[in-house]
Order: C-alpha cells, then sequence, then structure tokens
C-alpha cells in the first residue's frame, strides 16, 4: 500500500469495541458493525473511506422508554505515513491518524464517525412528552394528566375566599 494509486476493498462484519456510545446510547459490546470500505493509497498516506453500519441501543432521553434502530456512519479519513512534526500546531499532530508499519487501526476513526452521529438527547418519538416532573406518570399514556400546583405565597388568600364561600 506504499506505492501510490494501489487500492483495496474490505466488507466484513466485526464485532463492537467497548464503550461506542454516550450514557443514554451507543452500540451494545460486541454487537456486529457492517464495515464496508476503500483503502487508497496516496502520497501522503493512506485513505479510508466508506460506510459502516451499526445496531443502536439505547433509551429515550424524556421517558426512558427502550430506543432501538440501525445507523449508518460514513467515514473519509486519512492515516498518513509521518506525522506532522512535534513543533507544528497542536491540534494538528493530536487530530492525525497514522499508518504504524504495514497496518493502520480503524477503531479511531470508526469511533469517531459513529460517536458523531447518533443523537446528543436520543427521543423514541418526535412526539415524546416524557414524564411527569411531579410524580413520574408517563404523559404519552395520560395526555390529560396534570398536578395542581398553587404558589405558596398566594395560600392566604386561598384561606379567605374559603371563608367568603361559607357565609
Amino acid at each position: 500500500m506504499h506505492r501510490p494509486g494501489s487500492m483495496e476493498t474490505i466488507d466484513e462484519v466485526v464485532p463492537a469495541p467497548a464503550d461506542l456510545g454516550n450514557t443514554l446510547i451507543g452500540v451494545p459490546e460486541g454487537s456486529d458493525i457492517d464495515l464496508n470500505v476503500r483503502l487508497e493509497s496516496v502520497v501522503d498516506g493512506i485513505l479510508v473511506t466508506g460506510e459502516t453500519t451499526v445496531d443502536v441501543h439505547g433509551e429515550c432521553s424524556l421517558c426512558l422508554d427502550p430506543i432501538d434502530f440501525e445507523m449508518s456512519a460514513t467515514i473519509q479519513e486519512l492515516f498518513v505515513f509521518e506525522k506532522a512534526p512535534e513543533g507544528g500546531p497542536e491540534d494538528e499532530v493530536d487530530e492525525q491518524y497514522a499508518v504504524d508499519g504495514d497496518s493502520i487501526d480503524l477503531e479511531p476513526a470508526l469511533r469517531d464517525a459513529v460517536i458523531l452521529q447518533l443523537p446528543f438527547q436520543p427521543v423514541c418519538s418526535d412526539t415524546c412528552q416524557g414524564l411527569c416532573s411531579e410524580c413520574g406518570v408517563r404523559l404519552e399514556d395520560n395526555p390529560g394528566h396534570h398536578h395542581e400546583v398553587l404558589d405558596p405565597r398566594w395560600s392566604a388568600l386561598a384561606g379567605l375566599l374559603a371563608a367568603d364561600t361559607e357565609n
């Protein structure tokens, strides 16, 4: 792969690494990742382009119901033969992927592609109303649910109103 212009295609199913997601949603460890990528040798390194498909599992951020769906993420990263020199911009050095001998580690690039596609606050549906903040009732099941909350500053006036209705 050190000759510019050479190309190889990888179409494999690999197990998902640990912690591929965030606290609410992610790819379960060991589940199948369908990886379809093309490795192209260019002058500076190996260009990896392709797509991955994963099964996502998590819970709704509003009502805590389980969420399961299939998601695709696009990968396009350059794995350089030689990293930028240490004296350069810090961001440039940290964000480069490198070819290690004759191999590349796709996991960091795969992790970046998948995690960036995951919803920040996943919901089970666009119309999910969540849970009641007072008692925890699922508002989707009980749309008329509410609690009468009286402002304690008006409690003295409520006593006057009750006394007036008795007379």
